[in-house]
């Protein structure tokens, strides 16, 4: 256990030894997907083993391990355990949020410009449905994406779907601004935090979203096929996507199953997906969050906000023009190329076993804790590569 002390004071910044990175590789894409945790890999090991052993496992264990998963991601965004639904991607929460808050013919759903197709796409068909439009927000040279939102947003508008950062680059979207503006027009707010939970701090109570969906295998660090919903409480009664038999009430009496239930399990368990439990990845997911919960999710940003800015200065040395400070997020960094330079940027990179990714016009640049001085080094001599060939 911590003390109050230990959880303010900044990481030490040996925390490479707790990733399965090797000493010659330069990993920049977080943002795709995480690298693994030695004590993630560890437990999935451990739970192969255990599933090899179908007759150790008792019915409790269908139940005990997903409602640790609720509590620790909870802890993350500052929910209750009750909150939070368990998912298998963001496709899914957004499903589950378009089947529950209501679009009239004429209202409009806001989205960003370039967003993430998931969601655009399960809103794209909620407003066919319903004959209501989605409104693409688009960012004007030299405004931010925050302020695109705040102009375009309004009594028309019922629905803003958002992430806390853009994807392609980073690129910050000022949440408290755009809940607050969202409740004085009367629209229902959903964010995308597959690029923020875990980096960024998130608070639930603060923002008061209607549905808050993550994957868990980027900065959550934990298995593919395995995310989170977080649902208010107003919403927590609503229509779940699929009638699965461990969200009806009672279920936990294996014996008793076929005494079918109309009533579901309390709070936002009637929206888990069918197979919740999955024995083999829910506690890589556990030991995933324990970890972050122990760094702490403050120190994991003040300690990438760092990092990002040193990548930021060596940036501009070379003459690349990265997103300023103050409008990205701590975690990631969306360096803008010149065209010809983007097609030879990732082998370039690849060659010296440093690794990013581009998306759109940026290179995006997302290290995490294992991220090092030498890595960094070895990021820019490979950029320098690409510049001058």
């Amino acid at each position: 256990m911590q003390t109050p002390a230990e959880s303010r004071a900044p990481l030490c910044g040996s925390e490479r030894e707790a990733f399965n990175v090797p000493a010659d590789i330069a990993y920049f894409n977080t943002a795709n997907l995480a690298p693994q945790l030695h004590a993630v890999r560890a437990a999935g090991e451990a739970a192969l083993e255990r599933r090899g052993r179908p007759w150790t496992i008792s019915a409790a264990d269908w139940f005990e391990d997903p409602e640790r998963l609720r509590d620790l991601f909870g802890q993350i965004v500052g929910a209750d355990a009750a909150g939070v639904a368990l998912v298998p991607a963001t496709s899914y929460g957004f499903a589950v949020a378009a089947r529950n808050l209501p679009l009239r013919p004429g209202q409009r759903v806001l989205v960003l410009g370039e967003e993430y197709p998931s969601g655009i796409y399960t809103w794209r068909a909620a407003a066919r449905r319903s004959g209501a439009e989605v409104l693409t927000v688009e960012r004007a040279e030299g405004e931010t994406w925050t302020q695109a939102v705040l102009a375009a947003l309004d009594e028309r508008v019922a629905i803003v779907s958002v992430p806390n950062v853009h994807w392609t680059d980073g690129a910050l979207v000022d949440l408290t601004a755009i809940a607050a503006r969202s409740r004085e027009v009367g629209a229902r707010l959903v964010i995308d935090a597959s690029q923020s939970a875990g980096a960024m701090p998130l608070d639930v109570g603060e923002l008061r979203p209607d549905f808050v969906v993550s994957v868990g295998y980027k900065w959550l660090l934990g298995p593919f096929g395995l995310g989170y919903l977080y649902v208010a409480e107003e919403h927590r009664e609503g229509e779940p996507l699929e009638e699965n038999w461990i969200a009806r009430a009672g279920s936990e009496d294996f014996a008793r199953l076929v005494e079918y239930r109309d009533e579901y399990q309390p709070g936002s368990r009637r929206f888990d997906v069918g197979q919740r439990t999955k024995f083999e990845l829910t506690p890589m997911a556990i030991a995933a969050l324990t970890q972050l919960v122990q760094w702490g999710v403050p120190r994991v940003a003040q300690a990438l906000a760092g990092r990002t800015a040193d990548i930021a200065r060596r940036a501009k040395d070379i003459g690349l023009a990265p997103l300023p400070e103050d409008q990205r997020g701590p975690h990631m960094l969306g360096v803008r190329l010149p065209e010809p330079v983007r097609e030879r940027v990732l082998p370039a990179l690849a060659s010296a076993n440093c690794f990013a990714a581009v998306r759109g016009a940026s290179l995006r640049i997302a290290p995490h804790l294992h991220t090092t001085d030498d890595d960094v080094v070895r990021l820019f001599d490979a950029l320098a590569t690409a510049l001058h060939d």
